[in-house]
C-alpha cells in the first residue's frame, strides 16, 4: 500500500537538490536513487518499534503512567529482577545483542564536536532542523494529534534542548549514564505517544502511515547528524573529517537506541546524503498544520520564560528569523509564512566570527579544549534558561 502522503517527485524538497547546499550534498554521490529505489523504502512508513510497543502493551496498559515509570527507572538503575516484564528484557536483549559494535571512543568524538559548537548548536537545531523540518506535512501530524499547539513551541524547544545537552555529554551514552537513560526514556515516550494516537481512532494509516515510523525516526535523526553538520558549516565552522565521522557514529548510536533499526542508519556522510535524498523526495509539503507549527515556533520567544524584556523578547524573535531566512531561503520561509527581516544578513557577521575562531583548531588541542568546554558551559546556562518554567517531560522519570 502506497499512503497518500507519498508524493514523488516532492514539490517542496525537490528544490533543495538543484542549488546551494543540497546541490553540492547530491554532488558526493556517485549515483542519485532512482524513483524506484525510493519506492522499496515505502514499507518503512507502516513499521514501528515492536520492542517499545510491546513494553507499552504489557506494562503502562496494565500498571498505568505513574507505576511504570517506578518500574523503568528501578530497572534503568539497577538492572532486571524476577519482577521485570518480559517485554522490557526482550527490549534490552535486543540492545545488548548490538551494543558492542559501536566505537564509544569514536561516539565521544562527535559528542565533543556537538559540545565545541556551544550556541551555535542551537542556532542550527532551532532554525534549520526544526522550523526546516515543518516543510513536511506527514512528518508532524503525530505533534498535530498529541497537542503539540496547545502545549506551545516554547515547551518542545525546551524538551528538545534538554535531549539534546543530555545525550551530547562526555560519556554520556554508557550503561546508566544521563544519556543512555535519557534515550531509553524517549523511545518508550515515542511509544507511549504512537499507542495513544491509534487509540483515538482518528489516525489514517492510509493516509500517513503508522505514526513515528520508522522512515520518519530516520529522517529526524538525519536532521541531527546531517543537518546540523551542515549547519554548522554555514556558520563558518570546519569539522574535521573525524569530527563528522563522530557525529554520525554518535548519532548512529542514538538511533540504535530509540529503536530505529541498524541497517536504515548511516555509517557516514555519504549513506546520510542518500537516505535524507530518498526520504525528501517522496515528502508531501507543508500544510496548515505544519504552517501554525512554524508559526508557533516562531512566536516562541513570546512565550518563553527568558528574555525578560517584551523588546527583547521581539528582538529574538526577528533574530531567529533572519536565521531561517539564512539557512532555509526566501521560498521555504514564504511557504511557512515567516516574515522577512533585515535581520537576515546578521547571520553573516557570525559566520567571519565563527572561521576566525576556527583558525588553528584541530592544530591546538589546548584550543580545541578550551572551546569545548567553554561552548558546554554556554550550552548548560541556555538549557536551565529553557527549562525555567517548563516542567520536562523527562520529569516523570526523576
Amino acid at each position: 500500500m502506497i499512503p497518500k502522503r507519498f508524493i514523488y517527485p516532492s514539490i517542496g524538497f525537490s528544490q533543495y537538490w538543484e542549488e546551494g547546499m543540497g546541490k553540492t550534498m547530491l554532488g558526493k554521490l556517485n549515483t542519485i536513487p532512482t524513483q524506484n529505489e525510493i519506492e522499496t523504502q515505502i514499507p518503512l512508513l507502516f513499521q514501528s518499534d515492536e520492542f517499545a510497543d510491546k513494553v507499552i502493551q504489557e506494562l503502562y496498559n496494565k500498571l498505568g503512567f505513574k507505576k511504570s515509570n517506578e518500574v523503568i527507572n528501578d530497572f534503568l538503575l539497577n538492572g532486571s529482577n524476577e519482577k521485570t516484564p518480559q517485554s522490557l528484557s526482550n527490549l534490552w536483549e535486543e540492545i545488548n545483542k548490538y551494543r558492542n559494535e559501536f566505537d564509544l571512543e569514536l561516539v565521544n568524538i562527535g559528542a565533543a564536536f556537538c559540545r565545541r559548537s556551544g550556541p551555535n548548536g542551537f542556532i542550527v537545531l532551532r532554525n534549520f532542523c526544526l522550523m526546516g523540518g515543518y516543510e513536511s506535512s506527514a512528518i508532524n501530524k503525530p505533534l498535530i494529534f498529541t497537542g503539540a499547539l496547545k502545549k506551545g513551541a516554547a515547551k518542545r524547544m525546551a524538551e528538545t534542548v534538554e535531549f539534546w545537552v543530555d545525550v551530547t555529554g562526555e560519556n554520556a551514552l554508557l550503561e546508566k549514564h544521563k544519556g543512555f537513560n535519557t534515550t531509553i526514556k524517549v523511545r518508550l515516550m515515542h511509544a507511549l505517544a504512537r499507542t495513544s494516537i491509534l487509540k483515538s481512532g482518528k489516525w489514517k494509516n492510509e493516509d500517513w502511515g503508522v505514526p513515528l515510523n520508522q522512515w520518519d525516526m530516520l529522517a529526524t535523526n538525519l536532521g541531527f547528524s546531517l543537518v546540523f553538520i551542515e549547519g554548522l558549516k554555514q556558520l563558518g565552522f570546519n569539522p574535521s573529517p573525524k569530527e563528522i565521522n563522530g557525529v554520525f557514529h554518535l548519532w548512529k548510536y542514538i538511533g540504535f537506541l530509540l529503536g530505529i533499526p541498524l541497517h536504515l542508519l548511516p555509517n557516514n556522510e555519504t549513506e546520510a546524503i542518500e537516505a535524507l535524498f530518498k526520504w525528501t523526495m517522496s515528502q508531501a509539503p507543508a500544510d496548515e498544520d505544519t504552517i501554525a507549527l512554524a508559526q508557533a515556533l516562531m512566536h516562541e520567544p513570546l512565550k518563553a520564560s527568558y528574555p525578560v524584556g517584551q523588546w527583547h523578547k521581539k528582538l529574538q524573535v526577528k533574530i531567529h528569523l533572519g536565521y531561517n531566512y539564512f539557512f532555509m531561503k526566501k521560498r521555504a520561509c514564504e511557504i511557512m509564512n515567516l516574515p522577512s527581516t533585515t535581520f537576515k544578513y546578521f547571520p553573516y557577521l557570525l559566520v567571519a566570527f565563527n572561521k576566525f575562531n576556527e583558525l588553528g583548531i584541530h592544530e591546538n588541542e589546548n584550543k580545541y579544549k578550551r572551546t569545548e568546554k567553554k561552548g558546554r558551559r554556554r550550552q548548560e546556562k541556555i538549557k536551565d534558561l529553557f527549562l525555567k518554567g517548563h516542567a520536562s517531560s523527562l520529569s516523570v522519570y526523576s
